[in-house]
């Protein structure tokens, strides 16, 4: 039986390696692509979850499908470059760039009939809840009346139909362009004519019709396309028909030497948007004509081109998850705000310096991140203060208190990370608006991107000038705040404040940031601090003492950390991974990471959190483990090409929260983990009728963390570490 709580039950018995495996080469290494695709295979599983609400399982199934089309857009775009220029550099586990194409290409189709085939089962659970998704052949002729109306006021204004022929050349669609393509029949002569009718992204994909109260009636907008084609040509007839979208190659290149960055990011944005076509969904069925003109015209191959029986743009059912259905959605959760804070009446400074705190997003508000630098722009005392901002929103509350701030007279400098992929052209807008206000905005470096999250406010108190430091490991987006599970460190502590000044020095105007105290930096530091922490925890296996790496993270792919890991598992290390996505590591083989076990956690919460946890010569927990903070997974762009942190809790009460509560709640998870098996498969053992599973997410939901508690607290927190030492609010 395979056990997914690592807190309590042992290390399970090694696979015995494959006969001719040689587990010095490329083997001992899971393909990153491969290992993705298995991650997005966990979200679409839970579509199938019967403990998730309806709409939520549609909401996973949507959530596959985006996750999809960027995957596409970006790893397979590289991956199809580097195979068409003829380049056969094979990856860590030794496939070639055609290879993972070839492998990609066949469980990604097969992810796409599952997608549509789950689909398939959720329309019939949608309909019996009262939530019809109808085709053309159920509306009645009411319908068909109020979609005329509804298609002249709403959707023909934006229509633009384009005629294909010697005078009308083929349109640019753009990325993610849905379209409709029709071949017609003039009904006088009988000539014919095809045309692209583009469907714009500005409408929303389905029509609502009217429907008695409590019941939706939902029409795809195509389908409403097709019944007015003829509003379009009145003196035609449709011969055939078909809808196909595209995506293109996302990646960016921007010129090493560019003088103005943000005006370079500006024109490859715009490259971007015209990237070569590397995939093309089209619907079965479609004329042969039309199928042939489309895919010559993009141009796209047959490998590139996936005919899809069911609905085409399967990310667009997020529109279904409908907010006024709220039986068939999660329960609304409202997150905490500590007990301290509220001691101190919502003063952040004050609750700061009474002691070290740990906010765990989405549980504890991220509001309070907000208020941090709302109330340092308004706080008469506050000199400067200083931000990464790596994702931001359009209408993000940190730039606008940074603008306050700047415009107040505060020195304010942030650095904006032109580079965060997706946000580029968002980030643009926000460093505009930030220098109109007065702030000193920079842009880090060309060669690699600035990931880290920090946050300082330096403030004039009684005793000088005080840091107060806000180290995460998520961004400063109040949106995906609500739905990612990460880590906020606030602290006065002085030397992580002087280590902060150092880091800032060096991002602005590329000051070595020699002598950092507590703050390990990466593209410099942080992957040999990681190693160097490692091989204490092999010494002390080899000393017969306790030997225990607990981490958690998104992904794990850097080979040199793979390695070593393999190495100090040989020499008596015990290592417990929780990684949510890609692993390049394969566990749990003689003579290679017997001592490494992994497991995923997929649920109602996006955990993307980075923490590691070092014995120390002592079990976990205990008040003697090394536990820290990152803004880095452990992969080569992270470790190598980013500028990231690692930051050290020393304070105990921030320790056993992170020990005792998020990452032992995370080993112990039994209803939302995965197993990594040695082969690169992942097992969910558990019977998901099972009420008595442990999900780690309900547990946070329920109960408040330790660094937050307050005077209030007269119920101890429930310890879920297996151990008898005290957990005091200590200092």
């Amino acid at each position: 039986m395979i056990e997914t709580d690592f807190l309590a039950a042992p290390f399970p018995a090694p696979a015995e390696p494959a006969p001719d495996a040689d587990l010095s080469g490329p083997e001992r290494f899971q393909n990153r692509e491969l290992s993705w695709l298995a991650f997005n295979w966990r979200v679409l599983e839970e579509a199938e979850n019967p403990n998730v609400p309806l709409l939520e399982r549609l909401r996973f199934v949507s959530i596959s499908a985006a996750n999809l089309d960027e995957f596409y857009t970006v790893r397979v775009a590289g991956l199809r470059e580097l195979a068409l220029s003829g380049n056969a550099t094979p990856a860590l586990d030794g496939l070639t760039p055609t290879q993972q194409l070839q492998l990609i290409d066949a469980d990604a189709r097969r992810l796409m009939d599952c997608q549509q085939n789950i689909l398939s089962g959720l329309k019939a659970e949608m309909a019996e809840a009262g939530i019809y998704l109808l085709t053309p052949d159920d509306l009645t002729a009411a319908d068909k009346t109020y979609l005329s109306k509804q298609f002249l006021k709403e959707v023909f204004p934006v229509l633009s139909p384009l005629a294909i022929d010697p005078a009308h050349p083929f349109p640019f669609i753009p990325s993610s362009g849905y379209s409709l393509a029709v071949e017609l029949q003039r009904i006088s002569d009988k000539s014919t004519l095809r045309a692209l009718i583009p469907i714009p992204h500005q409408i929303e994909r389905f029509v609502h019709l009217p429907a008695p109260e409590g019941q939706f009636r939902i029409l795809p907008l195509e389908e409403m396309l097709l019944l007015h084609v003829i509003t379009l040509y009145p003196h035609y007839k449709v011969k055939g028909h078909c809808t196909f979208r595209i995506l293109r190659d996302s990646d960016l290149e921007v010129e090493d030497e560019a003088e103005d960055l943000v005006r370079e990011f500006e024109v490859a944005l715009k490259r971007r948007r015209r990237g070569e076509v590397v995939r093309l969904n089209i619907s079965a069925n479609a004329p042969a004509g039309l199928r042939k003109l489309i895919m010559q015209e993009l141009p796209v191959t047959d490998e590139e081109t996936v005919e899809t029986e069911g609905l085409i743009g399967v990310a667009d059912l997020s529109e279904l998850v409908l907010k006024d259905r709220p039986d068939l959605l999660w329960p609304t959760y409202t997150p905490r705000v500590p007990e301290r804070v509220q001691d101190h009446e919502g003063d952040m400074f004050a609750a700061i310096r009474q002691k070290d705190m740990l906010l765990h997003h989405p549980y504890e508000t991220f509001d309070l991140v907000v208020r941090f630098v709302k109330q340092a722009a308004a706080d008469p005392d506050v000199v400067a203060i200083k931000q990464t901002l790596y994702r931001t929103h359009n209408e993000s509350p940190i730039v606008d208190a940074l603008c306050e701030a700047a415009e107040a007279g505060k020195q304010v400098t942030a650095l904006v990370e032109l580079k965060a992929r997706f946000d580029e052209a968002a980030n643009i807008r926000q460093s505009r608006k930030l220098e109109r206000a007065g702030v000193h905005v920079v842009y880090g470096f060309i060669h690699f991107k600035t990931h880290a999250k920090l946050s300082a406010v330096i403030r004039r108190e009684r005793d000088g000038m005080m840091t107060y430091s806000h180290f995460g490991t998520g961004n400063y987006h109040h949106i995906t705040a609500r739905i990612y599970t990460d880590l906020s460190f606030f602290t006065c502590d002085a030397a992580l404040g002087r280590d902060m000044t150092r880091l800032f020095n060096y991002l602005s105007g590329y000051a070595d940031p020699e002598g950092l105290e507590n703050l390990s930096v990466s593209p410099r530091t942080l992957k040999q601090t990681l190693i160097d922490l490692m091989e204490v925890e092999a010494q002390n296996a080899e000393a017969g003492k306790p030997a225990v790496i607990w981490a958690k993270m998104n992904s794990l792919i850097e080979a040199d950390v793979i390695d070593k890991l393999y190495e100090v598992s040989q020499r008596g290390v015990k290592v417990s991974l929780v990684i949510r996505g890609i692993c390049g590591l394969r566990p749990g083989i003689k003579g290679l990471s017997e001592n490494i076990r992994v497991k995923s956690i997929v649920g109602r919460f996006l955990e993307h959190s980075r923490i590691v946890c070092f014995g120390n010569g002592h079990e976990i927990p205990s008040k003697q483990a090394r536990v820290f903070i990152s803004s880095a997974d452990w992969m080569g762009r992270n470790l190598n090409r980013r500028v990231e942190t690692l930051v050290e809790c020393k304070n105990a009460t921030v320790k056993a929260q992170i020990i005792r509560q998020i990452m032992a709640a995370n080993m112990a998870d039994t209803a939302q983990s995965w197993i990594l098996q040695s082969d690169g498969t992942y097992l969910r053992p558990i019977d998901l009728t099972d009420d008595g599973a442990f999900s780690c997410h309900r547990f946070f939901m329920e109960n408040p963390s330790l660094s937050g508690r307050g005077t209030a607290a007269a119920v101890a927190v429930p310890d879920l570490s297996h151990s008898n030492e005290n957990v005091t609010r200590g200092d």
